[in-house]
């Protein structure tokens, strides 16, 4: 017998049989409860991948009508991009990727989603997609004062609640909570008058669901003043104007308020790597953009981009992107040929 207390205050037993009947009862609730959830992002995930795939029709990642919304469609897995990332939610709807930061890997499909909290340079790799299933995502673009504004009239605290520094990168479980909002953002995109009122205000729900989720303070913290995240993510900002430059951590350090070890930990522990590969690889994606859109040759652009030494230029970017210059922008060209031509 299990004593319970009644609504009187007078102690009732229960028998145990029908207590383990009320447990079994509340287990096959809660059991379906998450079986009803589970079947509610699948459907709205079908419908988002449905979306995506009547707006896009060819391969590519494409600039929508929604300011900071972008669609990408792939039909066959592809070979690693490299690009800056700002703070942003990535949603895949039919597939799956993996993103490298630094030497670590994140895999995303369409149980889950990916969070940008800083601007962070990564790889991406589509590892599942075909003519017959095409890879379809989006990616969300946020302005960090809206990120600011919300977090202050949400009280969130410039505290973070682990003392350990994390990565300004995190994936969490796709929900209804975020699905449903994407669903109503991309629904827009086929009834253009709507969306200078309502994409501002459901861009900002969605923001607001990633700002209460359980990782959501590692995206405030980047906004918040006086935390660690937000003076890393001003020194992120002046590597990117700066890259160019002869980089001094000294002065780095001095200009976003922090003692240079207390620099290096904290850039580190959100980015994966030191000021110095950072700026590496703004000078080495910079400078392969500029050869594969301006047709400008490898010594041109190695000095364009800071570099005094053309050696040392080829040798890292080698490196880093596999092969020499040259030899990886024609590799470049032909694959952006061939994807017209497919």
């Amino acid at each position: 017998m299990i004593l319970r207390r009644g609504a009187q205050g007078k102690t009732n037993l229960v028998p145990v049989p029908k207590l383990l009947t009320m447990l079994k009862s509340s287990t096959r609730a809660l059991s379906l409860s998450r079986s009803t959830d589970q079947l509610q992002v699948t459907v709205m995930r079908a419908e988002l991948a449905a979306q995506i795939d009547r707006l896009v029709r060819g391969d590519g990642v494409f600039q929508t009508a929604i300011p900071r919304l972008r669609l990408g469609r792939v039909s066959h897995a592809e070979h690693t991009v490299h690009g800056i990332f700002e703070p942003a939610l990535c949603v895949i709807a039919q597939g799956s990727k993996r993103v490298l930061l630094g030497n670590e890997v994140y895999v995303y499909d369409t149980s889950h989603h990916l969070v940008f909290a800083q601007n962070l340079p990564v790889a991406g790799q589509v590892i599942d997609a075909s003519p017959e299933a095409p890879h379809l995502a989006l990616r969300l673009n946020f302005d960090v004062k809206d990120i600011t504004s919300l977090a202050l009239k949400m009280k969130l605290s410039a505290t973070p609640p682990s003392r350990t520094p994390q990565r300004g990168i995190f994936t969490g479980e796709l929900s209804t909570m975020l699905l449903e909002p994407l669903l109503r953002l991309t629904r827009l995109l086929e009834i253009p008058e709507d969306i200078p009122i309502l994409a501002p205000m459901i861009s900002r729900e969605i923001l607001y669901q990633l700002l209460k989720s359980a990782d959501g303070w590692r995206l405030a913290q980047m906004a918040l003043v006086d935390s660690h995240s937000n003076r890393i993510a001003r020194a992120i900002d002046l590597l990117h104007k700066r890259y160019r430059e002869t980089l001094r951590i000294e002065d780095l350090a001095n200009d976003v308020h922090m003692s240079v070890s207390a620099l290096h930990h904290h850039f580190k522990a959100v980015t994966a790597m030191s000021p110095l590969q950072y700026q590496k690889q703004l000078r080495l994606q910079e400078a392969r953009r500029i050869m594969l859109n301006e047709h400008v040759d490898a010594a041109a652009a190695g000095h364009r981009v800071g570099y005094e030494s053309q050696s040392q230029f080829n040798r890292e970017y080698s490196r880093f992107f596999g092969a020499p210059p040259v030899r990886d922008v024609k590799r470049l060209r032909e694959q952006q040929v061939g994807g017209m031509s497919g």
